[in-house]
């Protein structure tokens, strides 16, 4: 071992961040607005109070604030699972001969077992300080409804959760993590709502969608006085919470003036790779460093590396404001994989942009491959992965394995944003050898991108 580098490295309680990091101010171009999907005119604060926290709503639509105090309260939550440790991969290293230096940033060192609580406790906190009662949401693995529920617990507040069928039938611990804390979970599509009860009637057996839950989630919310709905990505608001990630990757890096080479997160909604990635953005846009920066998605939900950039609803139902993002389209439902909370057909629109202008990579990986790669890290350095967070591992091994073979000493940082002790299904079909891959055909893509809206895409 290189006796400079200690195997974790950890911030002090004094060094967690105190402020959240905007990275659209940094943003030489803005992302789009979200709109409204009948005349397609830029929504207005007034206009999403109904459906989301109005403080929220404030940091959704603010383009030009760099830096957001972190309220107390939640600073003194943070501090349950916060700093976070950054991780030097010896044992990885060692396991690929790799001349590469590995870190990773583990974020499932709390009861939620992922970063889904770093955004979770700040809107639950605005949503009590509003006066709500409760809040509903949407969960695919389950990761943000355990975080969301966890959260809503602590400040007395009514969680509502939608869980993804297919997940809800895979995971059911994870569901009884969030039923202890007191949430309401769901299997989506449900015929309790209008919405759910429309998407059965359209597609008959499907094991649903994040899109489906969101529908479900937003119905919900806007029909029940005294809530509001509230997400675990994709939104403005989502990334720049998630930014504590980042900055702590950064703080630590800097202690021991380490310079990353590369740096890799998983993509789904984008809530992980947007705010592990956010401080080291703002650093090339604003011309202060360069990076290779790569966000890592699944093929069978491949919406940066075979979506289109353009305007679509977030939701399957299609009842949510219109964002213009990478997308398969609203009504693509991916395979019952184990991709998780990397099963949305969108992404976040400030990745989208950033994307668009050329800052950072995408790739799709394939189930399997990821399997591969979370049994070797999981055998190396000991610590079971969740899927989702095993396509930035796949990812890192591939580039690690590129210096073994080119001979470069290039330092690797990735987001390890959770852990997979509730996702052993998964592992147990990759045992067994009946894991499959699927990958969406050409046609099955070009049907959901047909069915795109035309508000926003004239």
């Amino acid at each position: 071992m290189d006796q400079k580098i200690p195997y974790k490295i950890y911030l002090t309680e004094s060094e967690i961040p105190t402020q959240w990091y905007n990275v659209r101010a940094d943003m030489k171009v803005k992302p789009a607005p979200l709109i409204h999907p009948g005349d397609g005119h830029a929504l207005t604060l007034e206009e999403m109070n109904p459906i989301f926290c109005e403080e929220l709503n404030k940091q959704e639509l603010d383009n030009d604030t760099q830096w957001f105090e972190i309220p107390k309260p939640v600073q003194e939550f943070y501090r349950m699972y916060r700093p976070s440790p950054l991780v030097r991969a010896y044992f990885l290293e060692k396991a690929l001969g790799t001349p590469a230096k590995i870190y990773y940033k583990f974020e499932g060192n709390n009861t939620s077992g992922s970063h889904k609580l770093n955004s979770s406790i700040a809107q639950a906190y605005y949503a009590k300080a509003q006066g709500l009662k409760g809040v509903t949401t949407e969960t695919g693995a389950g990761q943000w409804g355990t975080a969301l529920s966890m959260a809503c617990s602590y400040f007395g507040l009514d969680c509502k959760v939608y869980m993804v069928k297919v997940s809800y039938e895979q995971k059911p611990f994870r569901r009884e993590v969030m039923r202890t804390y007191g949430a309401n979970v769901t299997p989506s599509p449900s015929m309790t709502t209008e919405v759910g009860k429309k998407i059965l009637a359209n597609h008959p057996g499907t094991t649903g969608s994040l899109g489906c839950a969101i529908s479900e989630a937003v119905e919900t919310a806007v029909k029940t006085p005294g809530y509001r709905y509230v997400l675990g990505s994709v939104l403005n608001q989502v990334l720049l919470h998630q930014s504590i990630i980042g900055l702590e990757v950064k703080k630590a890096l800097d202690k021991y003036n380490i310079k990353p080479d590369i740096l890799i997160g998983c993509l789904g909604g984008g809530s992980n790779f947007g705010g592990f990635a956010s401080p080291f953005l703002g650093e090339m846009l604003r011309g202060e460093a360069n990076y290779h920066l790569i966000g890592v998605e699944p093929a069978s939900c491949p919406s940066f590396t075979r979506g289109k950039f353009a305007y679509d609803f977030c939701d399957t139902g299609m009842i949510c404001p219109l964002a213009k993002m990478y997308t398969l389209g609203s009504q693509f439902i991916p395979s019952s994989n184990h991709a998780g909370g990397l099963r949305f057909h969108g992404i976040s629109p400030i990745l989208a942009q950033l994307y668009h202008d050329g800052y950072f990579e995408a790739r799709a990986v394939e189930q399997t491959a990821v399997f591969e790669a979370a049994e070797l890290f999981a055998r190396a350095e000991g610590i079971l992965p969740a899927p989702e967070s095993s396509h930035a591992i796949r990812v890192a091994i591939d580039e690690a394995n590129k210096c073994k073979l080119n001979g470069e000493e290039k330092t690797i940082v990735f987001n390890l944003s959770g852990t997979g002790y509730f996702d052993l299904v998964a592992y147990q079909q990759f045992n067994d050898g009946v894991m499959t891959d699927v990958i969406p055909s050409d046609e099955a893509i070009a049907e959901g991108l047909a069915k795109l809206p035309k508000v926003g895409n004239e």
